[in-house]
């Protein structure tokens, strides 16, 4: 087989969506599964809608999910690689004219109303549009039979010559579409399900060519979650762009995972979800994509992103926190100890659910004007004797060792055993002193790391005020 060439081609007319983040994978994923090449190719034709923010976001989100491409603008937007260019349809005019006339000369391209027409190749005759409520030129013409990869053997009717060149000038995208895709040698064409209805269209066009058309995979589309209601994903949905997810911290490994799972299953009697990225690569193929739909689920890409997130080497769990607090109204307190930073990340690494929870989770660390939950409260001083437990507590701490967190727990327990009660007598009630909620790492840990004087002057405090 020769060499596979697949392409992403986006428009920069909005944020990146996360149907258009699982295509790209898609074709990234088979490209690096076969050896082949993933052709980056912008449509930047819609000179009204285009903007440069919206490309720049097209280079940095494929980027950020380490998407790396083989032909096209480089990342940084100055210059291109690759022997198939420009990569930008807003530069490949001369391109066009030069296939237009190739269809012109050869009788398959005429002109009416001031557009330029495809010439379908059949007997011709005449029919009622009850729709259109006019008289229509129809063409006799065998079906196109489209041998698709994932959805099999499609037929569609191809019946009435088409526009390819508008009458201002424009190619429509069925030209340029195929036209890319020749002078770029792309060899598998794999998009979206809601591309299947353009797909006759463009074999005719390769057919008037004289080209042999590539191989077609239409991928499901991705319909809402329940909640959200019905139809496909669209970008007004909540959780349907990439961009929200680089703004709450998300990993991109595990975005990359939960999208490869949407529409994809890695092999019969593998119900694994969580799957490195490299054997992803070594196990996509089209055959093994789903023709159903699938759902989007972003709960379970919340999961996936804290089944990740566990698994972060220490250095680098420390840097992502630390990029998050830089950009947080608190980073500059937070950041002030490094030593201090590096201990209570690294309490809260193994509790999170994910990095934007970090400033809620440890803000008692760092300032002593943390609230206290009042629910937690009532449901804490409810219960037994609480007053009575923060107070014989309070007169102990002083004679604590805070050493580590075996010092801190021990006297806690004699404590609890000097009264005949237990551990957790204490436990609750000295967490919300301290914290002001009912939820974190172990109070042995909060009491070491806070400190002895910091300790008693919360303890105190809470008592003075209950």
């Amino acid at each position: 087989m020769s060499q596979v060439r697949v392409r992403f081609a986006p428009s920069p007319t909005g944020f990146f969506h996360i149907g258009s983040a699982r295509t790209a994978l898609f074709n990234w994923l088979y490209a690096r599964h076969t050896g082949g090449k993933f052709i980056l190719r912008i449509e930047d034709t819609d000179q009204a809608r285009n903007s440069e923010e919206f490309l720049r976001l097209i280079y940095d989100s494929l980027s950020w999910l380490g998407m790396d491409w083989d032909e096209g603008p480089n990342a940084d937007g100055v210059g291109e690689r690759g022997d198939c260019g420009p990569y930008r349809q807003s530069q490949r005019a001369d391109i066009y004219q030069q296939y237009l006339q190739q269809l012109l000369g050869a009788g398959r391209a005429y002109e009416k109303d001031g557009a330029i027409w495809f010439r379908m190749l059949g007997e011709r005759y005449q029919v009622y549009d009850d729709h259109r409520k006019k008289e229509v030129e129809k063409v006799k013409a065998a079906p196109v039979l489209i041998d698709d990869r994932i959805r099999g053997k499609v037929e569609r009717a191809e019946d009435e010559d088409f526009v390819i060149f508008r009458s201002d000038g424009n190619p429509v995208f069925h030209f340029v579409n195929v036209v890319d895709d020749i002078t770029m040698k792309i060899s598998h064409i794999i998009r979206g399900e809601d591309h299947l209805s353009n797909t006759s269209k463009h074999v005719r066009l390769y057919e008037g060519f004289g080209v042999t058309p590539p191989v077609f995979a239409h991928i499901p589309l991705i319909l809402k979650s329940p909640e959200m209601g019905q139809g496909k994903m669209s970008k007004r949905d909540k959780g349907a762009l990439i961009e929200e997810y680089r703004q709450r911290y998300f990993l991109p490994e595990a975005i990359v995972n939960y999208l490869s799972l949407l529409g994809w299953n890695p092999g019969a009697g593998d119900d694994r979800e969580k799957l490195a990225i490299a054997e992803i690569v070594k196990l996509f193929d089209l055959p093994a994509v789903n023709q159903s739909n699938a759902k989007f689920d972003g709960k379970k890409l919340a999961h996936m992103n804290m089944l990740y997130l566990l698994e972060l080497p220490a250095d680098r769990f420390l840097a992502q926190a630390r990029e998050y607090f830089q950009k947080q109204a608190t980073g500059a307190t937070v950041l002030a100890n490094e030593a201090y930073f590096r201990e209570i990340m690294l309490l809260a690494h193994p509790k999170i659910k994910g990095l934007e929870e970090l400033s809620t989770y440890t803000a008692y660390f760092f300032s002593e004007e943390f609230l206290i939950d009042a629910k937690v409260k009532e449901k804490v001083m409810a219960k037994g004797a609480p007053k009575t437990r923060l107070a014989e507590l309070t007169a102990v701490v002083p004679a604590m060792d805070f050493s580590t967190d075996a010092t801190v727990e021990e006297a806690i327990k004699q404590l609890a055993t000097e009264k005949a009660l237990g551990f957790g007598d204490y436990q609750a009630v000295a967490r919300l002193a301290v914290t002001g909620t009912n939820a974190g790492p172990s109070i042995t840990s909060i009491f070491r790391v806070l400190g002895k004087e910091r300790v008693i002057a919360r303890l105190q405090r809470f008592l003075a005020e209950a």
